[in-house]
């Protein structure tokens, strides 16, 4: 008789038990990332709001606001309404970099951890409902403005300190990309 050449049960069970160690890992691996971008997200929200405070308390001012800036940096004054509309925006960023409370140069907005872009403004209802200034993040993915809102409010989208933009009423029924919205 002829051997058959081939391999065994016990092997082909080895291969898999191996293959399924190795995509557990990368799952596992996978998982941490997100996990470590989200509280990467989480201190954003709160870095950004100590700076604002920071720089209110140092100049008496909400920066982008402040119609003193021209005269301590030559950057461009705001009309200092207590407010951060339109056109103020991007000095807010221009503003906290200049008083170094904020690294980097130019009054650019920074990107969060999943890439979309850090907002601060004066919010009266709009989207969110909240009023007063606001720390948005663009371009979050639903899950995430989910997870975040557990964590630093109560988890209801539409209600609290944290809030999505955009009309919808719960995570599930948010685009891919959403804006989230924390109450300064």
């Amino acid at each position: 008789m002829k051997k058959q050449a081939g391999f065994t049960l016990i092997e082909i069970a080895i291969v898999l038990v191996i293959i399924g160690l190795l995509l557990g890992g990368v799952l596992k691996g996978q998982e941490m990332i997100t996990n470590s971008k989200i509280k990467r997200t989480s201190n954003d929200y709160n870095g950004v709001a100590a700076a604002i405070y920071s720089y209110l308390d140092r100049y008496s001012a909400m920066p982008g606001d402040d119609e003193n800036a021209n005269g301590r940096w030559g950057l461009t004054d705001g009309n200092a309404d207590g407010q951060i509309d339109g056109a103020e925006q991007p000095d807010v960023w221009e503003h906290l970099r200049a008083s170094g409370l904020v690294a980097g140069t130019g009054n650019g907005q920074p990107n969060h951890a999943f890439g979309g872009r850090i907002n601060v403004r004066d919010n009266q209802g709009g989207a969110t409902g909240l009023n007063g200034t606001v720390i948005c993040m663009a371009d979050m993915p639903g899950k995430i403005g989910e997870i975040l809102d557990r964590q630093l409010d109560d988890g209801n989208p539409v209600a609290g300190e944290f809030r999505l933009s955009g009309g919808a009423v719960n995570y599930d029924q948010a685009a891919d990309a959403i804006e989230v919205c924390k109450k300064l």
